[in-house]
């Protein structure tokens, strides 16, 4: 097992991609799976999520709440640095107001599930950022109907519902973490539980092509209902990727951070809670469905971007270009 998983580890770049590629493939070829599809995502992703978290020890996550610095940057490169982005787009964004709640609802909320698993492939200190999830997932509960009222007009803050962000808090964060910590308790006393922790460990890279592979192939029947919204901010989601890429390795810098915690920042600000705010989308009224479509199509811009992502950072933040003193 160890010997398949380092070498699965080594390659996991063009895995993840083949894993991309057989997604598009498949959703295009049997576009009637795709229901079936996403309602695996989250279980899949929720089992990506628990090996994620089998490798951060409990004591880990709680030094990491003390961090005050790595938190200021994150909450900085969220909630200021990435809404001053997006009002630099608005003013270029389609006016259809169904294209813009999409854009605005997946653009102005950082992600908490699967940004712990690609920054943790890039060496960030995704301990710290798991641990920063509760904080981040509060703070765009109570921010987002007050940047979608700036940028959107007030009417549009009341589409957002607790709801969906609570479901997936619990879902993909609470549930996957108790039962690692449930079974890092148990490695720790018997040698079944060490066996156990050290085979779901090996499995990483296969539940990542897995969850890339289930929510491509589920998504892309999504995108051929209109292909215009789709073309229209596919431009918007490339050039976010681009520019958070610096603008959050500038944030790490000026805060001093260490290279694993500034990989964090900067993933962190590049990647959006696409699989939570789809829910609020696709219970908007009808005239609103083509907002569901735009939040699909950055989620397929994203799992792109993140690959390269994985690549880019580690270059942006070496790790021996430590930042602080």
């Amino acid at each position: 097992m160890g010997g398949a998983s380092a070498w699965l580890e080594r390659r996991q770049v063009p895995i993840h991609l083949a894993a991309i590629a057989a997604g598009l493939l498949l959703g295009l070829v049997v576009p009637g799976a795709g229901p079936g599809l996403e309602s695996a995502i989250n279980p899949v992703l929720g089992a990506l999520l628990y090996v994620t978290f089998l490798q951060v020890p409990a004591a880990e996550l709680v030094r990491s709440l003390r961090s005050g610095r790595f938190l200021g940057a994150l909450l900085v490169t969220d909630f200021v640095v990435v809404p001053l982005v997006v009002a630099a787009m608005v003013g270029f964004l389609p006016a259809e107001p169904a294209v813009r709640v999409g854009v605005l609802l997946v653009l102005l909320a950082p992600c908490v599930d699967y940004v712990i698993v690609f920054s943790g492939l890039a060496g960030a200190n995704s301990g710290r950022l798991l641990a920063a999830t509760p904080l981040l997932l509060l703070a765009q509960i109570l921010l987002l109907p007050v940047f979608l009222a700036v940028f959107g007009g007030p009417d549009l803050a009341a589409i957002v519902e607790v709801g969906p962000f609570l479901e997936a808090f619990a879902v993909l964060i609470v549930g996957p973490l108790a039962l690692a910590w449930a079974t890092q308790a148990w490695a720790a006393r018997r040698r079944t539980g060490r066996r156990v922790a050290e085979a779901a460990g090996g499995l990483m890279v296969p539940l990542m092509v897995a969850t890339l592979l289930t929510v491509v192939a589920s998504q892309v029947p999504v995108l051929g209902g209109d292909l215009t919204a789709v073309a229209a901010v596919t431009p918007f989601y490339v050039l976010f990727l681009v520019v958070m890429a610096p603008l959050g390795t500038l944030v790490a810098r000026l805060a001093r951070l260490g290279p694993a915690d500034g990989r964090a920042v900067v993933f962190s600000g590049a990647t959006r809670n696409s699989l939570v705010v789809l829910p609020l989308a696709l219970a908007l009224p009808d005239a609103y469905a083509v907002a569901a479509v735009v939040i699909v199509a950055q989620t397929l811009v994203e799992i792109v971007g993140m690959v390269a992502y994985v690549r880019l950072v580690p270059r942006l933040l070496p790790a021996g270009g430590r930042l602080r003193s």
